[in-house]
């Protein structure tokens, strides 16, 4: 079933893209050292960010758990390990994505299990992310402004 166009002209504001582009977005490169990571997730508060190679081509995620279960063990939190280790070496591979022509169906059911997907080319190039709060602003827009725009009436019951 797809998305109506009248909700999806009020779920996706027309000012503004569902996309935060890629400059604006926080990310880490695939060589960093976990360190570099760790200082990025916890100054600016990220869960997650996106980890990319030298060319801009997306790789993967890393977050805090991640670094986290890297450098502990059963007994011990080993700090050292922190600028030992590169953030390619223990990334999630496995990461939500659509490429940039995306239908919004495939982004609505991604942003159920991840705060945000990553926005990729047909070559891999990152190209921005779209967060669950966008989309959430979006249905705020849909419930407070469906009803003032549109005249809406109950289809009569299907009766077979």
């Amino acid at each position: 079933m797809m998305i109506g166009e009248k909700i999806k002209k009020l779920l996706i504001n027309e000012e503004t893209s569902l996309v935060k582009p890629a400059e604006q977005v926080a990310v880490v490169g695939i060589k960093n050292r976990l360190n570099h990571a760790l200082l990025l997730l916890t100054t600016d508060k990220y869960a997650v960010v996106p980890v990319l190679d030298d060319h801009s081509k997306m790789c993967g995620l890393i977050s805090m758990p991640t670094i986290m279960q890297t450098i502990m063990d059963i007994e011990d939190v080993h700090f050292e390990k922190l600028g030992e280790i590169e953030v390619g070496e223990v990334m999630d591979r496995n990461y939500p994505y659509v490429f940039e022509n995306y239908e919004l169906e495939d982004v609505l059911n991604r942003l159920v299990h991840h705060a945000f997907i990553t926005v990729i080319d047909d070559e891999g190039f990152f190209k921005g992310i779209i967060t669950r709060s966008e989309i959430l602003k979006g249905t705020n827009r849909i419930a407070h402004e469906f009803e003032r725009k549109y005249e809406v009436k109950e289809k009569e019951a299907i009766t077979h």
